[in-house]
């Protein structure tokens, strides 16, 4: 699982970095393409909502299997056509990540296998390590999609070419991502699935999953003006910044988040979970709103890594807050359910960040915008959690 997490973000990460200036340079408006970012995460909460309500009765590597398929159907599609209406459809039928983060079914059934083969005292640790993971790949996959972008520019050819084979390669690691998953342990399943009562896959856990749900809603709505595309896009239109540099620039703001990811652990024992959440979230809000308030690109940079540093220690805490809440029948159900929440949120913004965008005045407004929702969200978090019963890890 460390290894299919492993490659999905480097795919991920190679994508989002040319995708807003690969769509651009098609025809489509900044508009259009936040249209089609909505759109595409829209069809990611539907699949995603579909296979993880069902893994845990029907087989993890089963749901596992089909969203790879569809994270390569996705990728041939957006390579092979330029037509808005295609576009469309194989975003929403297919999985494709405009953020360089998580979508589709993959971390919410990996999460629930994870919590399942790993004791409750070690969980938190091992999901700071999964985050790790994940993060390093997806710098190294903003790094060399950036890379190979720019290198095939610099061979002579066309810039629309070089965009192009990131988004082959992207359809190429889906496939063999699917393959992968052929060789799960049996392990990763439900040992005896327990008799669900509601259409959803939870029934126990229902509020606390539910009120959950609500609040990374609102917190992945907030993000969803500054996913990875959009920011790298900003770095372009501000300061003009080349595919390879942005490529750099994100390779090691996703290393420092990753890192960060360690320190959760220790945080988390000594203040418990929802602090440690709370704690670590809010200043880096504060740095996001920060960024366009630079002057220059390197100052825009050095604030852009630090938010970064301390931006993702709230991921495995909350991951593993999640799993310790519910029933260990309910798992993969309850993290499919709060992450379709985060990308249903996520899929509102970037039509709202695609039209300012397609305004250069109001192009560093989505920064303020995500910054500030972020920090009612985790306001509201600390409200309504930080003085229920915390779970142990």
């Amino acid at each position: 699982m460390f290894l299919t997490r492993s490659l999905r973000l480097f795919a991920y990460g190679a994508l989002a970095v040319i995708l807003v200036v690969y769509l651009t340079s098609l025809g489509l408006s900044a508009s259009q393409t936040g249209l089609l970012l909505t759109l595409t995460l829209v069809g990611d909460t539907v699949v995603s909502l579909y296979l993880t309500t069902r893994a845990d009765r029907l087989g993890r590597r089963r749901m596992l299997i089909l969203g790879a398929l569809l994270m390569t159907a996705a990728g041939v599609a957006f390579a092979w056509t330029r037509n808005f209406l295609v576009l469309v459809v194989a975003g929403t039928i297919g999985v494709i990540s405009p953020s360089g983060n998580e979508v589709g079914p993959f971390l919410p059934i990996e999460q629930a296998a994870l919590a399942q083969v790993v004791p409750a005292a070690v969980r938190t640790t091992v999901f700071a390590w999964y985050t790790l993971a994940g993060s390093f790949a997806t710098a190294s996959g903003s790094l060399c999609g950036g890379a190979l972008a720019h290198a095939l520019q610099g061979s002579g050819s066309m810039p629309l070419a070089g965009y192009r084979v990131v988004v082959l390669l992207y359809a190429a690691l889906g496939a063999v991502l699917a393959l992968l998953f052929t060789r799960l342990s049996p392990a990763a399943e439900v040992a005896a699935p327990g008799v669900i009562a509601t259409r959803f896959g939870i029934a126990h856990s229902s509020d606390v999953v539910l009120r959950l749900s609500g609040l990374f809603a609102l917190d992945s709505f907030a993000g969803g003006f500054v996913v990875q595309s959009f920011a790298a896009y900003w770095f372009y239109l501000r300061f003009g910044v080349h595919p390879a540099t942005l490529g750099v620039i994100f390779f090691w703001a996703n290393l420092l988040a990753g890192v960060s990811a360690l320190l959760a652990t220790r945080l988390a024992a000594r203040f418990g979970l929802v602090k440690t959440m709370v704690f670590t979230h809010l200043p880096s809000n504060i740095l996001l709103i920060l960024v366009p308030l630079m002057p220059t690109l390197p100052l825009a940079i050095l604030v852009l890594l630090a938010r970064f540093s301390i931006s993702q220690m709230d991921v495995p805490t909350r991951q593993s807050y999640v799993m310790a809440v519910v029933r260990p029948e309910e798992r993969s159900a309850a993290a499919g359910i709060t992450g379709v929440a985060r990308t249903t949120g996520a899929a509102i913004a970037p039509v709202f960040a695609g039209w300012m965008f397609a305004r250069p005045a109001l192009i560093s407004v989505p920064f303020f915008i995500a910054g500030t929702l972020k920090i009612v969200y985790d306001l509201l978090l600390y409200r309504g959690f930080v003085a229920r019963r915390q779970p142990r890890s």
